[in-house]
Formats: structure tokens, C-alpha cells, sequence
């Protein structure tokens, strides 16, 4: 793994999930779990956990 790499990418596709997560409680509630994936997972790229 390159230790180098920067991880802006991941955080700034962790926010804008954030804000859609957000978005959907607000307007499709029924339907915000489909946008948890992303969510976890760009969380976790950010962090460099996976």
C-alpha cells in the first residue's frame, strides 16, 4: 500500500454522502438506508482502514 497517497478524495466523497444521507432523511426516509454503504465506506477509505 502507498503510504503517500492522499486521502482529500475520500473525505471530500464522505461530506457530499453526508449531505445526501441528510437529504434523503429529510425527503425519502423510507429509502436513506440505500445511501449507508457509501457512507461506511468512503468513512473508512478516508480513515485508511480498508
Amino acid at each position: 500500500m502507498n503510504e503517500s497517497q492522499s486521502t482529500a478524495p475520500y473525505w471530500l466523497y464522505f461530506f457530499l454522502s453526508v449531505i445526501g444521507i441528510i437529504l434523503m432523511l429529510v425527503f425519502v426516509r423510507e429509502y436513506f438506508w440505500m445511501a449507508l454503504p457509501f457512507v461506511v465506506t468512503t468513512f473508512s477509505k478516508a480513515l485508511r482502514i480498508i
